[in-house]
């Protein structure tokens, strides 16, 4: 067959290729098409093919072959089909084999010829040029070998924060020495604290009662100190410091020396309340159990961190329950303050870790609908990481006691700030059932929680809590740096739960001052043991 054009492209003539003369005229047109007509067609689909070039291109870096939509991927995707290949992932199918493989412990070791860094991995590959299976497991034994001394790391920060935060600093000791010195020596660090005439309002309900449990003599001083100072009447506030037989003398020499007048402070040990003087005390066997469970159970930091099975964050949370804090008499007298204190309505509990900043006073205006305990909720806020707490974060819901019992997204709350009503307590059996549930725990060989009194507290007061604004309690600054100090300065109460205590060297620096700008340290005492501010 051939094919004859005419000049000017007005005819087409066909020829048969066997002889026969045959013609067929195909008329185009009476327009004459232009060279200008031909190159604008040829520039018009150069644009088109470059259009789809740009979409293909797209698509491959986007690499979601699976939701492509556009011109190019949709040729990129026909191609293939058309020219008869399959199309099938980059990587090949051994490699995801090894990685996918059970990763065993003794994986690494012994070997020396591990690559150490990234760098070193891609130099040895260029040089070895290895097929697809060596390649995996060689990245394989890297990883490994890079996540042992993460984990192996984390677990030794976690050990060495743990013996930190468990140990008492040695200014705080020679703070408590030179106090209970002072104590034996000067009549002025043994006065009555409050003075006779003020002993009345101790159980006068007219007046703003706070009460802190503390066996800390600089953090007490720093908890009365902003509580006073930032008070709108501070000649109404009285706050009753609850402390231990061996930290009474100091604790005593040091308000007695300090006085915060107009506000009316009382120091007293447990052993002069004369509730706990009456027969057994629920709460001190309740310690005994508590402590030899715990000795039994655990085996100490060591047996804790030689467990190579846990995640770091159970390990460091089982170092946490061995901290003396959790076994104190001042972490769990709280459950007790209906007996402590017959005579008053009304008590805000304040831990020794906060700091106060705003007045206080409008917390005993809340009403609390007949609850006993008002608290922060720790289930919503915008920090998720500290405001994410519920029932699930602190009990064991795989033991089918608390499972039975318990929602494990019921929104958990905050001891460190609460305010208490004790006629509604006394109404209650709140304690009891906090004993009831302490004891089932040491049965079960503390499974059914870790650590704390917030647990067994969490479950006591279940039913009885009276959600306050969050302003009032910000929590966290102990445990986690994320925390500005300008958004700390905007709360009320701030609460350095948490190991890095603001007296500790390993507190979060940038926080601190919240906490030091309400320690004079031109004191004698002060400077006599180097308590610096930073």
């Amino acid at each position: 067959m051939q094919l004859h054009i005419s000049p000017s492209l007005r005819h087409v003539t066909v020829l048969p290729g066997k002889g026969v003369r045959e013609f067929i005229k195909v008329k185009v047109g009476s327009r004459r098409v232009s060279y200008r007509m031909l190159f604008y067609s040829l520039l018009f689909f150069t644009f088109l093919l470059r259009f789809i070039f740009v979409l293909s291109t797209i698509d491959s870096i986007d690499g979601d072959h699976s939701k492509c939509s556009s011109i190019g991927c949709l040729g990129k995707r026909l191609g293939p089909r058309i020219l008869g290949r399959r199309i099938g992932p980059n990587v090949p199918e051994v490699i995801y084999q090894i990685l996918d493989e059970p990763v065993s412990k003794d994986e690494v070791q012994g070997k020396t010829d591990v690559p150490q860094t990234l760098q070193e991995f891609m130099s040895e590959m260029k040089q070895s040029r290895l097929d697809a299976k060596t390649f995996a497991l060689r990245l394989r034994e890297m990883i490994v070998l890079l996540e042992q001394r993460t984990r192996t790391s984390k677990i030794q920060e976690y050990l060495y924060r743990h013996v930190a935060s468990s140990s008492i600093p040695k200014q705080l000791h020679c703070l408590a020495l030179k106090l209970a010195n002072e104590h034996s020596n000067n009549a002025a660090a043994r006065l009555q604290l409050p003075s006779a005439e003020l002993v009345p309002a101790l159980v006068d309900n007219s007046y703003f009662h706070s009460v802190l449990a503390s066996d800390n003599v600089l953090a007490a001083s720093v908890v009365a100190t902003s509580l006073v100072k930032n008070a709108l009447r501070p000649e109404k506030f009285v706050l009753h410091i609850i402390t231990d037989r061996k930290t009474y003398s100091p604790m005593q020499a040091w308000f007695s020396l300090h006085p915060l007048d107009p506000a009316i402070i009382e120091v007293k040990a447990l052993h002069q309340f004369d509730w706990l003087s009456k027969g057994k005390i629920p709460v001190l066997e309740a310690m005994e159990k508590d402590q030899r469970v715990r000795s039994q159970f655990r085996g100490g930091s060591s047996a804790i961190v030689a467990n190579n099975t846990k995640k770091p964050q159970v390990i460091a949370a089982k170092l946490q329950a061995l901290s003396p804090k959790y076994n104190s008499l001042m972490n769990h007298i709280r459950i007790h303050l209906p007996e402590l204190f017959p005579s008053l309505n009304k008590v805000v509990f304040l831990d020794d870790d906060i700091v106060i900043q705003t007045d206080l006073s409008p917390l005993w205006d809340i009403d609390m609908d007949g609850k006993v305990n008002g608290a922060v909720e720790t289930c919503r806020g915008e920090d998720s990481f500290v405001m994410s707490k519920r029932f699930k974060s602190y009990l064991n819901f795989s033991h089918p006691l608390i499972a039975q019992n318990f929602d494990p997204n019921e929104c958990a709350w905050a001891y460190g700030m609460n305010i208490f009503d004790l006629e509604a307590w006394r109404k209650t059996n709140i304690s009891l059932t906090y004993y009831h549930w302490l004891e089932e725990n040491f049965k079960s060989d503390l499974s059914l929680w870790q650590l704390g009194t917030l647990p067994p507290g969490l479950i006591a007061f279940y039913g009885h809590v009276h959600v306050i604004d969050p302003f009032w309690h910000m929590l966290g600054l102990g445990y986690q740096d994320k925390t500005t100090l300008a958004d700390a300065e905007t709360a009320g109460v701030v609460h350095f739960n948490g190991r890095a205590k603001p007296w500790l060297d390993i507190a979060f620096p940038q926080l601190r001052p919240l906490w030091a700008k309400y320690i004079d340290f031109s004191d004698k005492f002060i400077k006599g043991c180097h308590i610096r501010a930073s």
